[in-house]
């Protein structure tokens, strides 16, 4: 069974602006045959997260919401 979100930032894929180059990663998390922020900081990654959201046009609370999400993303479970 295929996954309907996002393993590194947990967007859903239907709300992905897409195209998408992998099937676990969204547009944003993956291009060109790799993840776009390669480091292995959660807390500077949920920052990049966050301030591309708002910048995209997403509600400062809700921005936060999903950020926080992010902790439980798949690629970032064991780096709390």
């Amino acid at each position: 069974m295929a996954n309907t979100y996002c393993e590194s930032c947990m967007m859903p894929f239907v709300k992905d602006p897409g195209p998408r180059e992998s099937e676990r990663y969204c547009s944003l998390c993956f291009k060109n045959g790799k993840l776009c922020y390669e480091g292995s900081d959660l807390k500077e990654f949920q920052r990049v997260c966050y301030e591309s959201m708002v910048r995209r046009g997403t509600n400062k609370f809700m921005a936060r919401l999903y950020t926080f999400m992010i902790r439980f993303a798949p690629r970032w479970k064991n780096r709390r």
